[in-house]
């Protein structure tokens, strides 16, 4: 189904086949933003646009939240002054989604008249549906959503920015960890408390807004954390507090204990120190109220700091900003803190735009030893001298990254239609490779290091000499976007995978630019090919769930890998040739003996879907290891003897599409979604 986005539409839902809706006659708009196909409507905002359910069919279909924004306003002054807010709320957005408990930007755009924000969708129930379903939680429970919740509000009020609209509907389980996501920032919310005010009217929801919010339309961090207590008061109890501002307006908040007891359910008891803190939260004079997160995480853990009381998650991904730098710096803790980091982890963030430096000493595939952390000198200075920062040019996603086979350049390509050429020393762009007429999809570099291949969402293959910038040749012959590249070992030859509409494999003679041969048997899209180290099989991962491995020497499929429950996104085959590595739709890995066929290990362990695969060795022995990026936003490194995982690198700000490692195996590289699209982790073996 096609959902109409005209804002007064009665009946959105429309067949796939209208070219205009069946209710209102508005043209529908297949794909917002030239990618985002709106499928259902999740919420209507009361005239000022409304938030729909969407498919990104430049990510597989990848589903995500638009939300629209279209004011009704009179002269052309209001709206351009709307539009401006529009964009500098969403630059606010983008800095927001470094946390990761807030769902990241993904886009946001002026289309037909309308303004439209992208953000990611968090799979799992909002805290409403989950009390309609389990029933009342208890002061545990109550207290655990405390201490997930108030470092996220300290970490968007830090930022100047107040949510306005806490309540139990705004807030998200999420379903592969079980953290707490709060979302429903919107841009429309802080746009329109900007209109609405005018009018007379207030932003938040009755019952769970604070009293200074509702009286005057002005809001402050103490404002959050009334909404807060407010949702705690509901989840305890089982009563609406929308349900008595109905009745009795803000009177019930001095009396709040007697509900704790109410007709056909047992009573629940909350400690004399819980009680307090909601008293507190509650308070209508925001003076007497709590002032900040910090507060009330010092009365919840007496005896303790606010930072030692934040779960270990939560401590690597909540930042404090520094004077003169945009970027997020992780907070220094105590001694005692410092140890259980190096030693729980073996991974310490050093801070600046999430840029890690990964200490282990290397393993070999025969036997592996647990990594040493090795010691990190103090700073002199705030800037850590050891810690480069994210590389930072490209506008959308990058969706591919590889590595010069000489070590000194990486390229990138974005959905921006651009690829990007960085120097891996002075971590500086090099130049920038325009052409391509549509968002890009993979890059790879030729054996020599002179030679960059792009396949783009254009149909076309892209070959660039890399000394001068300049185009050399352009091939045409797939029918669909190029989905993958790879060069064979001696580089004579580029093997080309397409998408869905096209689902073949072409191989191409590089010094001619002519067509060899088309291998055809996939029944999907192949967002992956891979060549084997001698250079005599090629492998590819399909949509239809399957890899294959040919035959280069005569083009016939030597035997198809089956056993996935979705998507195999990307294959890669160990240094040896012995053994094959994909990643899935369906969150695992699985290690294959390409010679036999068999199965060797499955890998479970990302909560989302498996993009990336590639295998880190160093350049002095033949010490390897697995890496794989994935949607959850991490990075996982695991021993492929044992299929054991050795360490997660959470990246904490967006999707992670493509990894590359550098030939000398001290550099790891990753391309995804959110503000720091591109990013350096630096293994010291």
């Amino acid at each position: 189904m096609l959902c109409c986005v005209n804002p007064d539409c009665q009946k959105p839902l429309n067949p796939d086949k209208n070219y205009y809706c069946h209710s209102c006659r508005s043209q529908l708009i297949p794909l917002l933003g030239g990618r985002y196909r709106p499928t259902q409507v999740l919420s209507d905002e009361g005239g000022f646009g409304r938030t729909y359910l969407a498919e990104d069919v430049h990510k597989l279909n990848e589903c995500c939240v638009v939300k629209q924004f279209a004011p009704k306003l009179q002269g052309t002054g209001p709206l351009t002054k709307a539009t401006e807010l529009f964009k500098q709320e969403a630059s606010r957005l983008q800095e927001l989604a470094e946390h990761p408990q807030i769902p990241t930007l993904l886009a946001y755009f002026e289309q037909n008249g309308y303004l439209f924000l992208v953000q990611q969708f968090i799979d799992g129930q909002n805290l409403f549906k989950e009390w309609e379903t389990r029933g009342s939680y208890s002061e545990t429970e109550i207290r655990k959503l405390l201490l997930d919740l108030l470092p996220v509000l300290k970490f968007i009020h830090v930022r100047g920015v107040i949510h306005r609209d806490i309540k139990p509907q705004n807030i998200i389980r999420r379903q592969n960890d079980g953290r707490l996501v709060l979302i429903d920032f919107g841009a429309s919310k802080q746009l329109t408390a900007t209109v609405q005010t005018k009018m007379g009217t207030v932003i938040g929801s009755h019952g769970y807004t604070a009293l200074e919010q509702m009286q005057d339309g002005k809001a402050y961090p103490a404002s959050d954390l009334f909404s807060l207590g407010a949702t705690c008061f509901h989840l305890l109890t089982g009563v609406r507090p929308s349900q008595l501002w109905i009745q009795q307006g803000y009177s019930w908040v001095a009396s709040w204990r007697q509900y704790l007891i109410s007709p056909g359910r047992d009573g629940v008891s909350v400690s004399v120190e819980l009680g307090e803190i909601l008293d507190k939260l509650l308070q209508l004079d925001i003076q007497k109220r709590y002032q900040s997160a910090d507060e009330v995480i010092t009365d919840l853990t007496p005896g303790l700091s606010p930072l030692s009381s934040v779960p270990p998650t939560i401590l690597t991904s909540t930042f404090t900003a520094t004077p003169g730098n945009k970027g997020p710096v992780s907070p220094k803790p105590n001694n005692k803190l410092k140890i259980q980091l190096l030693l729980g982890t073996s991974v310490l963030v050093l801070g600046l735009g999430g840029v890690w430096y990964l200490q282990s000493r290397p393993h070999t595939m025969s036997e592996y030893s647990p990594p040493i952390p090795q010691p990190i000198p103090s700073p002199k200075s705030s800037e850590n001298p050891f810690v480069p920062k994210p590389l930072k040019g490209h506008s959308s996603d990058v969706n591919s990254v590889a590595f010069s086979p000489d070590g000194t350049t990486l390229g990138s390509a974005s959905d921006d239609q651009t690829i990007k050429l960085w120097n891996l020393a002075s971590r500086e762009e090099i130049r920038t490779l325009e052409g391509h007429s549509d968002w890009i999809w993979t890059v790879a570099f030729s054996p020599d290091s002179k030679t960059l291949a792009s396949g783009s969402a254009d149909k076309t293959i892209k070959l660039w000499n890399l000394e001068t910038g300049k185009l050399i040749r352009t091939l045409q012959g797939h029918t669909d976007g190029v989905t993958s590249v790879a060069f064979s070992p001696d580089g004579k030859i580029l093997a080309s995978g397409s998408a869905s509409k096209d689902m073949k494999i072409n191989l191409w003679n590089l010094e001619t630019g002519k067509l060899i041969r088309t291998l055809e048997g996939h029944t999907n899209g192949v967002p992956s090919v891979a060549f084997s180290p001698d250079g005599k099989t090629l492998a590819s991962g399909s949509w239809d769930k399957t890899i294959k491995l040919w035959n280069l020497d005569t083009g016939k499929s030597i035997r198809s890998l089956g056993g996935n429950a979705g998507a195999i996104l990307s294959v890669a085959f160990a240094p040896d040739g012995l053994t094959l590595a994909s990643g899935s739709d369906d969150k695992t890995i699985k290690l294959w003996n390409p010679v036999t066929g068999k199965l060797i290990h499955t890998l479970k362990g990302h909560n989302n879907k498996v993009n990336s695969v590639a295998f880190l060795r160093n350049a002095t022995s033949n010490h390897v290891t697995l890496v794989s990026g994935s949607s959850d936003k991490t990075i996982k490194l695991w021993n492929p003897v044992t299929g054991k995982q050795i360490r997660t690198l959470e990246t904490g700000s967006g999707y992670i599409y493509a990894i590359a490692i550098s030939p000398d195996g001290q550099t790891i590289a990753g391309g995804g979604s959110g503000e720091n699209i591109l990013k350096i982790w630096q293994t010291i073996q």
